[in-house]
């Protein structure tokens, strides 16, 4: 086989083509053809590139996730900003610094006393719990909490702390359930007390359902009586306040302890902050660092939670507000309903009556409309309520629904 060839070959599945011709000598083996033609045909992340995904056009409205979706290109940009403006101080291993401004704004934001910044929520859950705890080996929570669910089992395999799972499959449990609870760890033949109770509202994996206002207090309060301490896995906390319209603050007097987010919500790559008093938080820099949390550089990711926390709480309030009449007016168009949870936080379902879901998502993502679907965890289409909303008005999304409803 000798002279100039134009090769097709697969590449995971794809028939890659070149428009170049590939010199091919009579010694070559199809290793090495297929090694040429590579390197000379686009790949698929060259093809991404010029094709990127419609939720970082910086115009679309993306009913997906609770913030607003940063791009690299925008991090850097607003990285650039904050070093213009001096708001950046390095820190030592996240000791320090920008840091310790984040942790000192939240702890006061959060009605806390102190608070330490983690790197990863399930770290700031973890470290929290096992600290709670101590000897007494036992945390109580919800059965689909993202602590039981989506963490590897880390309180058991890290901590030696066993899970105590509630409410199967729904958002929250009563107090009647977790009195129970209490009663048989200690009344066994084996004493075996509850250590901690750990609370996740909004759930991410019930579509950001909450516990009621008067069932959290309801098991807080038992939780004070019998002395147990108990956390808030907040992770989209400012998600349920702005539904309720219940304060952040009053939310958290509730807890010994609460954790929030600053990478869903604040524009930050990665990060949260976990509170309580001080005699809590105190110390934690060495658990942090013994789970390997004590990076360097953590000034860059606090920087940018503080900058997207300024104004952050109106700008939701007004976000939610704005979604609620749209909404109503959604609900107007044949075919469709937008139906709100009895206790929900920013997400939504898009009931759909003789509509196509895949032709409908399709429609609107030439419009500028992002729906994330489809989603392996619900069974019809979930609109997340995020400030990308403020980018159209409502009319102009009620016209792309109507219009990608006709043609679905």
């Amino acid at each position: 086989m000798r002279g100039n060839w134009k090769i097709c070959l697969s590449r995971r599945g794809q028939i890659l083509t070149t428009d170049s011709l590939i010199p091919v000598r009579p010694s070559d083996s199809w290793a090495m053809i297929r090694s040429r033609t590579l390197r000379l045909t686009p790949s698929p992340t060259m093809t991404n590139q010029a094709n990127p995904n419609p939720r970082s056009d910086p115009n679309a409205v993306v009913f997906a996730g609770d913030g607003e979706p940063h791009t690299p290109e925008s991090t850097i940009a607003r990285l650039n900003t904050l070093l213009e403006e001096g708001k950046l101080s390095p820190d030592n291993y996240s000791d320090g610094g920008t840091v310790t401004e984040l942790e000192t704004r939240m702890a006061e934001e959060l009605g806390k006393e102190a608070a330490i910044w983690m790197p990863t929520g399930t770290m700031a859950n973890i470290i929290g719990l096992r600290e709670h705890c101590g000897t007494n080996a036992r945390v109580v929570l919800q059965e689909q909490s993202h602590i039981y669910q989506d963490e590897g089992d880390a309180l058991s395999r890290l901590c030696s702390i066993n899970a105590v799972p509630l409410a199967p499959n729904r958002p929250y449990f009563t107090d009647d359930e977790l009195k129970e609870t209490f009663r048989l760890s200690t009344t066994g033949r084996v004493l075996n007390p509850v250590g901690a109770v750990s609370i996740e509202s909004p759930v991410r994996r019930q579509a950001g359902q909450i516990t009621p206002w008067d069932e959290m207090i309801a098991v807080t309060d038992l939780c004070h009586e019998e002395e147990i301490p108990v956390h808030l896995d907040g992770a989209r906390l400012y998600m349920m306040s702005a539904a309720t319209r219940i304060p952040v603050k009053q939310y958290t007097a509730l807890f010994d302890s609460v954790y929030v987010s600053s990478y869903k919500y604040f524009g930050a790559p990665f990060g949260g902050i976990l509170a309580g008093t001080s005699d809590f938080i105190e110390g934690l820099f060495n658990d942090r660092r013994m789970f390997g949390g004590g990076i360097p550089f953590g000034y860059l990711a606090a920087g940018l939670s503080l900058a997207g926390f300024e104004g952050f709480v109106e700008k939701f309030a007004e976000s939610f507000a704005k979604a609620e009449e749209l909404f109503e007016s959604l609900n107007e168009i044949n075919g469709i309903q937008v139906r709100k949870f009895e206790h929900g936080s920013n997400i939504f379902e898009l009931i759909l009556d003789g509509v196509d879901a895949d032709g409908l998502v399709k429609n609107l993502i030439g419009d500028g409309i992002v729906l994330n679907w489809p989603n392996a965890e619900w069974p019809v289409p979930l609109l997340h309520v995020n400030s990308s909303i403020l980018r159209r008005t409502n009319e102009e999304i009620v016209a792309a629904f109507a219009e990608s409803v006709g043609r679905s």
